[in-house]
């Protein structure tokens, strides 16, 4: 039976985004430009506020989605459309940007604890001017599915014919994924998609081991093994279908061209977005 590897390990780098929140960047790196169609993730982890408070006020957006998924504390969102929304502990706020989109996503303090991600999805060219919309999915309609030796919970995609409730406009999954000491995991990828794991409690052991705070990028065939380690390991598998197209990006914007991303600045400055 064919295995998919870890070909690659990515560190991240610590960086700053926003208004001054602290983060690491894994994906849209200097090790890892992006992961078709993957355009950047990054974790933010704090127990302290000044780290992250000051958030990400009023910013623009055009060309993709984002997947913020938060595993402890809160963020308060609004746009540009009127829409607004809070997501709490376990809860996941996707938003397609499109045609363009000015929003802002303001995280609140509990406990002084802030952890989670935010994925950045491509869309295809077809798509890319499409209506924004928002999708805000608490955390008890995130299915969490019991396995041998631990739990895992779809974000998008399905898993043993249980669908998640993320609606991408392209073909992945997204899997939170908890092991705990020293057992098997084992899970079928379409084939030709591209994919990767993040741990971010614990470890892996795969055909390389995977330690806290490790992306692995996988090869693009076979199933995925990997085996815990001594202690509880939590990671993301995440995985999609590349749209192998010209990838042009500037900023908050990504499109297909440099024209078009020029253009997209030019429509902000003239407040045409959203």
């Amino acid at each position: 039976m064919l295995e998919r590897e870890v070909s690659r390990i990515i560190k991240g780098i610590n960086t700053m985004d926003g208004a001054g929140v602290n983060l690491k960047r894994l994906i849209a790196s200097p090790e890892l430009n992006m992961l078709d169609p993957f355009l950047l993730l990054d974790e933010f982890s704090s127990n302290d506020p000044n780290d992250y408070i000051a958030g990400f006020p009023p910013h623009p957006h055009r060309g993709f989605e984002t997947i913020t998924y938060i595993l402890n504390g809160k963020f308060r969102h609004e746009d540009s459309k009127g829409n607004k929304g809070f997501l709490e502990d376990g809860s996941v706020q996707w938003m397609t940007a499109g045609k363009g989109i000015v929003h802002s996503e303001m995280p609140e303090q509990s406990s002084g604890l802030l952890k989670g991600f935010q994925l950045w999805l491509n869309l295809p060219r077809e798509k890319k001017f499409i209506e924004p919309t928002y999708n805000d999915i608490p955390s008890n309609k995130i299915p969490k599915i019991n396995i041998p030796g631990g739990s895992i919970k779809i974000i998008a995609g399905s898993f043993k014919n249980i669908k998640g409730p993320g609606e991408p406009h392209t073909e992945m999954s997204f899997y939170d994924i908890l092991l705990e000491p020293n057992k098997d995991f084992s899970i079928s990828i379409e084939d030709e998609w591209n994919g990767f794991c993040y741990v971010y409690e614990g470890q892996l052991n795969s055909n390389k081991i995977l330690s806290s705070g490790s992306l692995g990028v996988l090869s693009t065939k076979g199933i995925f093994q990997c085996t815990s380690g001594n202690k509880r390991s939590r990671f993301l598998l995440v995985s999609g279908e590349p749209l192998n197209e010209p990838v042009a990006r500037g900023g908050p914007f990504v499109m297909n061209t440099k024209e078009e991303v020029l253009q997209a600045f030019e429509d902000y400055k003239l407040g045409l977005l959203g």
